[in-house]
């Protein structure tokens, strides 16, 4: 199968103030750049109640 072994890559991470609508931002960019082999992710911190996050993806 194609692509097999390859894995999802980590590119970036960042650490930004918690935003509801930043939900939007990576939606749009998920949408918008999967064809070029990027995902981009957004999580709780978990040790900061107010940050958020922010991790690009290589697939």
């Amino acid at each position: 199968m194609a692509g097999e072994g390859k894995g999802i890559e980590t590119l970036a991470t960042v650490k930004v103030e918690k935003s509801g609508d930043l939900y939007k931002i990576v939606d749009s960019l998920n949408r918008t750049l999967k064809d070029r082999d990027l995902m981009f992710g957004l999580a709780l911190d978990e040790q900061e109640e107010n940050k958020m996050v922010f991790t690009i993806y290589k697939t």
